[in-house]
């Protein structure tokens, strides 16, 4: 009989523990782990130490503190023993998570891949100072090693030289996206999903079942819910706005570039709408009410509310500070726009006259007068044509008195033309 230092929990699950003396203690049916990385340097990587193993004897279920124990391999034959039964309390045990019952089969967020995976597995690795979860399998072996037929696979197809895929997540690139039957801290518990950008977030969450996707997303702060409910497909929107509260619906919207929240709206009920409408601030709220009025075929129906309008006699100095302050969107800096005391569109500047200007410079001298524009009313097959003609990023949107309303981004352009496809 040899101690290991590597096995699988699908190989332990299930197996009786004895103690030293050979008195029987019970039949283990769980590991359970730390769920932090408190005292962790910062790039060292984080691996939970098993704290405790719990374990069935009579219909009792005890947790027994797993330092005492050892697992150990005999002619291919794996075993269990105690040293000391220790016992951790039930209310101790709170603070740990368990991984048969709340990652073993469970969908993860593999964040190196950005995608979600079933883990088929968990590997530990035992040394001197403990035991710890270092990866979960997600592979096609790992699938075959819980039903026991891995090494004859491996053996019938290794004469064809064809080996059985397998793949290890590290724990590091793990995130458990469903805890919703642990008592955990959702701070820590998203906090690596956070790290991901707002498309991929958006992917994994559209692939999740209803209860974990509403679980997650409504533990997103709400400039991240924000970006990640722009990216998704326009039925998960629907989706997402429909499962949460009123409350953080609205501030999540608030958070939206206006177009983009009544893009959403308009997809709605026009009782749940008016309702979030509603519980938006007043500005906010006025702006997309405004939107909703264009038909859909009408270039307002696209248009970006927010944008950055000067006067030509405003310096490039002014112009850098006033956008070091309000840190706007990229794309509200495709263009900036000089507009005239009565509020029309007089010129446009492009970020990259302005960065290259020296700071006393007035915008009056490298403002571009011979700018394109179109207005609100006109239909949107007008946008893709200029859009091509001149390789815009942005086009001025204005209204019937040539008073600047907002503007139309290349992004949403495409984005239309992939999907509802209405500015052909």
């Amino acid at each position: 009989m040899t101690a290991i230092t590597t096995f699988y929990l699908s190989r332990i699950i299930g197996l009786k523990v004895f103690a030293t003396d050979g008195q029987f203690l019970g039949k283990l049916i769980d590991l359970l782990i730390e769920t932090g990385a408190d005292g962790q340097f910062v790039g060292e990587p984080y691996r939970p130490r098993v704290v405790a193993a719990r374990i069935i004897k009579n219909g009792i279920q005890t947790n027994l503190d797993f330092k005492h124990f050892a697992v150990d391999k005999t002619k291919g034959h794996y075993s269990i023993s105690c040293k000391e039964s220790r016992i951790i309390s039930e209310e101790a045990s709170l603070d740990f998570l368990l991984l048969k019952a709340n990652v073993l089969d469970k969908q993860i967020v593999d964040l190196n891949g950005r995608k979600l995976v079933r883990v088929n597995d968990i590997r530990l690795v035992a040394v001197p100072d403990g035991t710890y979860a270092v990866a979960v399998d997600v592979g096609t072996e790992g699938l075959l090693r819980r039903i026991g037929i891995v090494k004859p696979l491996k053996k019938f197809f290794s004469l064809f030289n064809i080996a059985i895929p397998s793949k290890f997540i590290l724990w590091d690139d793990v995130e458990a996206v469903d805890y919703s039957t642990y008592n955990i801290k959702l701070g820590t518990t998203f906090k690596k999903l956070n790290t991901l950008h707002p498309s991929d977030l958006a992917d994994i969450i559209e692939e999740l079942g209803t209860h974990s996707r509403a679980h997650v997303f409504n533990n997103l702060d709400e400039e991240k819910a924000a970006d990640v409910l722009e990216e998704m497909e326009p039925k998960s929107q629907v989706d997402m706005i429909e499962n949460m509260p009123i409350e953080k619906a609205a501030d999540v919207l608030e958070k939206m570039p206006a177009n983009e929240a009544a893009d959403i709206l308009d997809m709605l009920e026009e009782d749940k709408a008016e309702l979030l409408l509603r519980e938006m601030e007043t500005e906010t709220s006025e702006d997309v009410r405004e939107l909703l009025e264009y038909e859909d075929n009408e270039v307002g129906s696209l248009m970006n509310t927010d944008f950055l309008a000067f006067s030509e006699t405003d310096t490039v100095e002014r112009v850098l500070q006033v956008i070091r302050s309000e840190k706007p969107e990229v794309e509200v800096l495709y263009n900036i726009f000089i507009i005239n005391d009565s509020g029309k569109l007089a010129a446009s500047l492009s970020l990259r006259d302005l960065v290259v200007s020296e700071p006393t410079v007035k915008l009056a001298d490298i403002m571009n007068k011979k700018h394109v524009y179109v207005h609100d009313m006109d239909r949107l097959d007008r946008l893709a044509e200029i859009v091509s003609k001149y390789n815009l990023l942005s086009v001025p949107v204005v209204g019937a008195e040539n008073e600047l309303l907002g503007m139309v981004v290349i992004d949403d352009i495409v984005e239309d033309l992939m999907g509802r496809r209405r500015t052909k």
